[in-house]
């Protein structure tokens, strides 16, 4: 009988176990922090586009409950990253426009090198929102260059 390992290639030697488990633990740090990122660049586009971001909208846009939004946007005000008033929407402090900035512009530039190496803008849009969260800044770097040298 014939292994699992077997049937999926070589193995490619394992890295040592702190690398490996600094690598998964920066995986896991970027899944805790990508659901914020992406609710405050959602947050500073509908701001920059009506002048104020809704629950309801955020919730219709990012395809989630309006609960879910709610407690999304409690995350977010305990990070110090938005505030909200009753009846009116939820604005971003400047570390949370600071941090939609950043999430804006990486994912940009993600989207911008999957576009140059001939992926569908539909597709490097779509790749790019998970993309960006979990690229590090020396890929980011790199990505620049990329970019810059095409020029």
């Amino acid at each position: 009988m014939r292994s699992a390992a077997s049937t999926v290639g070589p193995v490619d030697a394992m890295p040592e176990e702190p690398t490996q488990a600094h690598r998964f633990d920066l995986a896991r740090k970027a899944r805790s922090t990508s659901l914020l990122e992406d609710y405050v660049e959602l947050i500073a586009d509908l701001a920059a586009a009506t002048g104020e971001a809704r629950a309801t909208d955020i919730a219709k846009r990012l395809g989630v409950t309006h609960p879910t939004a709610i407690k999304a946007i409690g995350r977010l005000k305990a990070a110090g990253l938005a505030t909200s008033r009753p009846y009116r929407g939820v604005f971003l402090t400047d570390a949370g426009l600071e941090l939609a900035k950043k999430t804006k512009a990486r994912h940009r530039l993600v989207v911008d090198v999957l576009i140059a190496i001939g992926v569908p803008t539909e597709s490097a849009e779509a790749d790019g929102e998970g993309i960006e969260h979990h690229v590090s800044e020396a890929t980011l770097r790199a990505f620049a260059r990329f970019m810059r040298n095409r020029a």
